[in-house]
């Protein structure tokens, strides 16, 4: 049905606790920061509003409310290029020896080896978060391409089905980005760029089976997700219900972000690691096939990108005239 052990993963989240702890801080901080900004904008604007009637203080809470959580997102989309490079990157440099069997670093050391391989493959977050962002764009582009209804449902009627399950493939995106960045740190790639794109190319030879195991695990974690949602309303409600004129939508609001909020430190690194298997599991053994890497030109010109910056670094470390790069195999 599947090609991971769950149990194993769930082991490695044990013997990378350090990692598990920082995602916990990190995640936690940013929903104490939805909850207290989001709280206070409300009760500022319901302070303000309350010098006319009910109804000016319920907007004024409302805005007053609004303007906090957009100033918290404001925040986190500029943060994001740093998460994704001390924590997921960082959590990934340590996932990958423990999958194939070597030692890591016990303790907080955990997190400055971590850090130490990232920047070593990847030099600073914007090239990280670079390749991040291309690789999301190619796999998008490529699904779009190579996924029929016929694929999955043999039913051409069912098309809302086949939304559906074309909107699940683009969640379970997050989970396959993150293993080809986890392929790139496993080969040890001078070339970032060279390495994403090699990923990627073995992604797409493998990918019928390497999407039936991100589907799975994409229902898992939101229907886990979905029930922990279900579990923190009531507290939650509780806890929004201190700060006046703040209760309905932001009761909703802030329990989907708390929610979300487990998800990213404690589901999504478990689903991570279970891909991690299945891909490194079905490319074992395998290279990049020429055919295939053609069959991404043409539906994506993000891998053409990946592929001239992959050029260009490799021409800036060995001069002006980059090494011709060995010609690809045509076996699997």
């Amino acid at each position: 049905m599947w090609d991971f052990e769950l149990g194993k993963a769930i082991g490695l989240m044990g013997r990378t606790a350090p990692f598990i702890g920082l995602r916990l801080v990190i995640y936690f901080g940013i929903t104490l920061a939805y909850v207290v900004v989001t709280g206070g904008g409300g009760g500022i604007g319901y302070m303000i509003g309350s010098t006319g009637d009910a109804e000016s203080a319920a907007n004024g809470a409302f805005w007053g409310a609004t303007s906090g959580f957009a100033l918290v997102s404001g925040v986190l989309y500029f943060a994001r290029e740093y998460l994704l490079y001390m924590v997921k990157a960082g959590h990934i440099a340590v996932l990958v020896p423990l999958l194939d069997g070597q030692p890591i670093p016990e303790g907080r050391n955990q997190i400055s080896h971590a850090t130490q391989v990232v920047k070593t493959r990847f030099v600073e977050s914007s090239v990280l978060f670079g390749v991040d962002q291309l690789i999301k764009g190619i796999l998008r582009a490529f699904n779009r391409t190579v996924l029929t209804i016929s694929s999955f449902l043999p039913i051409p009627a069912l098309q809302n089905v086949m939304k559906f399950v074309t909107a699940v493939i683009n969640m379970s995106l997050t989970y396959v980005d993150e293993v080809i960045l986890a392929y790139n740190i496993r080969t040890r790639q001078e070339n970032p760029w060279a390495g994403a794109r090699d990923g990627v190319v073995l992604y797409a030879q493998n990918y019928k089976n390497l999407l039936k195991n991100a589907l799975w695990l994409t229902v898992f974690v939101w229907l886990l997700t979905l029930l922990i949602f279900i579990v923190i309303f009531a507290p939650v409600a509780a806890l929004v219900a201190l700060f006046p004129g703040t209760a309905g939508f932001w009761t909703f609001a802030i329990t989907a972000i708390t929610a979300y909020a487990f998800k990213a430190a404690l589901i999504d690194p478990i689903a991570m690691t279970c891909l991690m298997q299945a891909y490194f599991k079905a490319t074992e053994g395998q290279t990049p096939r020429e055919d295939w890497a053609d069959k991404l030109n043409s539906a994506s010109g993000k891998f053409k990108e990946l592929g001239d910056k992959a050029m260009a670094f490799a021409g800036n470390r060995f001069g002006s005239k980059a090494p011709t790069p060995a010609e690809p195999t045509t076996t699997a």
